[in-house]
């Protein structure tokens, strides 16, 4: 699907924000300061939306990441403070995006008066990128998305997203596919990577995404910005659509509507704005926002060194991806934090029970959405999984056999219907990995978090998902221990000084050999530095169940360690 031409509008916008310097632009400034300036009266929220909707001009044409008005509410946000003197809330005149899963109504509608006859109403479409559920408008927001504009906040767009929301790239029959800002050969992520793209060229200033398995995270590294996956239930998923509903509550693993950010400050703003609300459902914890007080000297765990990664790993870890993670490590410590070096033994073990029973229905739900479709390579509808059982015998078999490939072997064959008795037993399996996760790890070193790398490669060309999935082994491990997550950008590739090692062999120390020859050392491999140079790659700053107010802290603590120099956040992005 070709990306759709651009008006003669949108053309004159692209040229003149391309030739303009970013320095005199409010797309420089945070959430945060957003709302101090116009609280002051220096701005009004018309004239940041002005700004913010010219930017998402530039942003579509370069990545093509949104799929959908806002400026009466500005108008109306504008009013009412001139008449008051008063902000509507904590969020007044900031500008957000949301995933194309979540449910929205046209601003125009959202008026007390036309609250009461709810039925008449209508709103945008929530796609997910299907093109038999276009046309289909909204007759009611999302939880969060209401939270949002109680705030203040204004919704100017809504974002792409993969086809079936479980792939970490970006590109369905719908909206066409959404490209890195960084590099257009290569995927923004996914399946937030509409939100990630959008917000990394600074055409939003808050958005929100989701995590089963990584779709928050895995694009926020690609894309270079911040990120805050809270834990199971602190953030509304009522009214957000979702392909694994059945099979994430039954796993605990709730299908939040999570926060992609461009700054440590913003991601606390947007905590403390939406925790501790109940939903229409009475499904989140009613907790609200609970500062903390860090100590000055904190405690780190950290896997991947400066060598190759030991054998507890699926896949050995790119030079890039370890880099972000020593050089956030050798901040901390010149800090006068402890940081120490253990090894996840776990993470296989959870991989195993996510796939599991991610599949348990042998993908009948999602195929069955697909309809008539095309199954774009890429997404998790193309993977080799979803083909007949004999198909997938033979590949299983041959992994094995000519391979000696066990982990592709056992992973593969995990990828299948399961019978009730087989649900239960990975259910059973899932629960134990996780008490034994923080018997072996939180109370046997007593961390106060952890630093993990975010993925095994700092990006992948399009299309790459299909065969490469489980790289997603390092962020499932979080969703599976229910852990909440922040992720915080470090560096960028650099072909000089992220080289693979001399003497690389696919598949040492127990790693998969299949796997890594795409990655390392195929014909056309994966990781090529030199044309991945400059693409961001962030690090996963880990806590246990329920302390996401710590999380954010320690964000904030990485985030300083690690200085301004590296180039992240609001105005870095220039024309590529």
């Amino acid at each position: 699907m070709t990306e759709t031409p651009m008006t003669p509008f949108c053309k004159r916008q692209v040229e003149n924000q391309l030739s303009e310097s970013l320095d005199d632009l409010m797309i420089l400034f945070s959430a945060s300061e957003i709302v101090e300036n116009i609280a002051s009266g220096k701005w009004t929220a018309s004239q940041v939306l002005d700004a913010y909707m010219a930017r998402a001009v530039v942003s579509q044409a370069k990545t093509n990441c949104i799929t959908e008005d806002a400026k009466k509410q500005a108008k109306g946000l504008d009013e009412e403070f001139s008449r008051t003197g008063k902000l509507q809330g904590p969020l007044h005149g900031v500008p957000m995006s949301f995933k194309d899963q979540c449910m929205l109504l046209n601003e125009i509608l959202y008026t007390d008066v036309l609250s009461e006859c709810a039925d008449e109403i209508s709103g945008y479409d929530a796609t997910i990128g299907f093109t038999h559920w276009a046309n289909k408008p909204c007759t009611t927001d999302a939880f969060l998305v209401s939270q949002c504009r109680k705030a203040g906040a204004i919704i100017i767009v809504k974002t792409n997203v993969p086809q079936t929301m479980f792939a970490f790239e970006c590109s369905n029959a719908l909206w066409g596919r959404t490209t890195n800002p960084w590099g257009e050969k290569y995927t923004c992520g996914g399946s937030s990577g509409g939100e990630a793209a959008l917000l990394a060229m600074d055409g939003s200033a808050l958005g929100v995404g989701s995590d089963i398995g990584g779709s928050l995270r895995i694009p926020t590294s690609y894309c270079g910005i911040y990120a805050i996956k809270p834990s199971p239930d602190r953030v509304s998923s009522d009214g957000a659509r979702c392909m694994f509903g059945s099979f994430i509550l039954l796993l605990g693993l709730i299908h939040n509507a999570y926060q992609n950010d461009r700054s440590v400050r913003d991601c606390e703003l947007f905590c403390r704005t939406v925790f501790g609300e109940l939903d229409y459902a009475n499904q989140t914890v009613p907790v609200p926002f609970r500062p903390v007080e860090l100590p000055g000297k904190l405690k780190f765990g950290y896997y991947v060194s400066g060598k190759l990664p030991p054998a507890y790993a699926m896949i050995h870890i790119s030079p890039a991806n370890v880099r972000a993670v020593q050089e956030t490590i050798d901040a901390l410590k010149s800090q006068g934090h402890e940081c120490v070096e253990f090894s996840p033994s776990l993470s296989k073990e959870a991989m195993s029970t996510f796939v599991a029973l991610a599949t348990a229905d042998g993908y009948k739900r999602m195929l069955s959405t697909i309809e008539s479709d095309p199954k774009l390579y890429g997404s998790s509808a193309h993977h080799p999984s979803t083909h007949a059982g004999f198909v997938r015998r033979f590949i299983a078999w041959a992994a094995h056999t000519f391979y000696h490939d066990n982990i592709f072997h056992d992973i593969f064959s995990l990828a299948r219907s399961k019978s009730v008795s087989e649900f239960v037993e990975y259910t059973d399996r899932r629960n134990k990995v996780t008490k034994a996760w923080y018997k072996e790890v939180w109370d046997k070193y007593g961390f106060d978090g952890i630093i993990a790398p975010v993925q095994s490669l700092p990006t992948i060309p399009h299309g790459g998902c299909a065969m490469l999935s489980p790289l997603a082994e390092v962020t499932v491990l979080y969703n599976v221990v229910d852990s909440p997550v922040g992720v915080v950008p470090v560096t960028r590739v650099e072909p000089t000084k992220d080289v693979l090692p001399a003497g690389f062999v696919p598949g040492a120390k127990g790693t998969s050999t299949i796997l890594e020859k795409q990655m390392y050392t195929g014909p056309t491999p994966v990781y090529d530095p030199v044309a991945m140079a400059g693409i961001p790659v962030g690090v996963q700053i880990v806590g246990k169940k329920w302390e996401d107010e710590k999380v954010l802290a320690m964000m904030k603590v990485v985030d300083d360690a690690l200085g301004t120099a590296r180039g992240f956040g609001p105005g870095c992005w220039k024309a590529q």
